[in-house]
């Protein structure tokens, strides 16, 4: 079984590629020429592209996509088709979609947006702008409860999935986490490291959840010493209050 690629796009996006023999699936091509020349180089020809949320870095290589590959599904958020200039078919939370031997079941998880959407292959979840590594997207149209919930759903998961986020934002992420998390012992052993794979030009993505529950200050909002050290009364107000302190950071 192959491996979702990371095909760097803009300044700091991932649009994942997962290749079937000579098909391929893509998350989120927000830049169609990145893909167009991965596809080329590789012999590989475009299937399916799957779309978490309506933002234009995620979805405006729609359309140049589907006019060199005509065949390609686009699966989209049913809730944010209004939103998105391309054509595609809507899906919601608790679809499962078939494509080739892999089975992808559709996971609602606003916050970053109203509609967005997740998609799991154990052990694979690709999650857009909803959760980074050491971070969480910021709330443009929901509410810290909608994403609490959404990030509720991921922890769910087994331990051992692997999160596939569409941004390169983990260095900056760990500043933050080291400030709002500052008696994690092991987060200054995971930012030196971090930094060691960009100073490679290697991606610090995918990221294993069971790593996230350790490093990521707001899924350790669980955490009643941390909820204590911020004098927050629970998880979600705890969210809540990291989530504001980020937007100012």
């Amino acid at each position: 079984m192959s491996e979702p690629v990371a095909l760097p796009a803009f300044k700091d996006n991932y649009i994942w590629c997962l290749r079937q023999e000579n098909k391929a699936l893509v998350v989120d091509p927000g830049d169609p020429q990145v893909v167009l020349a991965y596809l080329a180089s590789q012999q590989l020809e475009l299937d399916l592209i799957l779309i978490t949320h309506h933002h234009w870095d995620h979805v405006d290589g729609i359309q140049l996509l589907r006019q060199h590959y005509p065949q390609a599904r686009v699966l989209l958020p049913a809730v944010e088709q209004h939103k998105i200039a391309a054509a595609g078919e809507g899906v919601a939370h608790g679809d499962i979609i078939h494509w080739q031997q892999y089975q992808f079941q559709v996971m609602a998880v606003p916050g970053h947006t109203v509609g967005h959407l997740a998609y799991y292959c154990a052990p694979w979840l690709f999650c857009g702008d909803t959760l980074f590594n050491a971070g969480c997207g910021r709330l443009f149209e929901g509410t810290a409860e909608q994403m609490w919930h959404s990030l509720n759903q991921i922890m769910a998961l087994p331990a051992d999935t692997w999160l596939y986020p569409t941004h390169e934002y983990t260095l900056a992420n760990l500043e933050f986490a080291r400030w709002a998390d500052p008696n994690n012992p092991e987060l200054e052993r995971y930012q030196k490291q971090s930094k060691a794979q960009r100073d490679r030009g290697e991606p610090t993505l995918p990221t294993r959840l069971s790593d996230q529950l350790r490093f990521n200050p707001y899924l350790r909002a669980v955490d009643p010493v941390l909820q204590q050290h911020w004098q927050q009364e629970n998880a979600l107000e705890l969210f809540r209050f990291l989530r504001q302190r980020k937007d100012q950071w």
